[in-house]
């Protein structure tokens, strides 16, 4: 703590722009100021930055100062910058919370699409004959080869593969 006449002086230096008088006040102030703000936020960083934002506002604002207790003028600033912080806190936790309503609603509009598409899917494949179905089902659900569904059903892959191809033709003009 500096007696009252060094921090007279320490002030007119302030004022008039000294860095040496800036640094002084950083010396006397920072670890109670930075011990204010840590215990308002609980977060290391925080704590740095809203200290290092206030040693800006003070070179800002020194001009300002009028006589009475320094002190008590340095730690209203710092007040004004904790509130000013949680502001921003609040702000940007509702900007999250509309973007997260938001995300959660999109998603919902996407999955209902997909249940719609998927409905649909299932009630155009029972419009299918039996071999088309099972044969869509045996390669897209079981993820058979088209060797491996030739070979179950003893015929030839060409067959395979010309049956599968009709079937999924028909396939996309009933989702159409």
């Amino acid at each position: 703590m500096a007696k009252s006449s060094d921090l007279a002086r320490i002030i007119t230096g302030c004022k008039s722009g000294d860095a040496e008088s800036f640094s002084e006040v950083v010396d006397i102030y920072a670890s109670r100021l930075y011990g204010y703000f840590y215990r308002l936020t609980g977060n290391r960083e925080a704590s740095d930055d809203l200290l290092s934002e206030l040693f800006v506002k003070l070179v800002e604002k020194i001009g300002s100062f009028r006589d009475g207790s320094f002190e008590s003028w340095l730690f209203k600033i710092a007040s004004n910058i904790f509130y000013d912080y949680l502001r921003d806190k609040q702000r940007q936790k509702k900007s999250f919370e509309v973007q997260k309503r938001q995300l959660e609603s999109e998603v919902t509009e996407a999955e209902e699409y997909d249940n719609e598409r998927f409905d649909k899917l299932q009630m155009q494949l029972g419009r299918l004959d039996t071999d088309t179905r099972e044969l869509i089902m045996l390669r897209f659900y079981s993820q058979a080869s088209f060797k491996e569904i030739a070979a179950m059903r003893s015929e030839p892959i060409g067959t395979t593969l010309s049956k599968l191809h009709r079937g999924l033709k028909k396939l996309r003009q009933l989702m159409e």
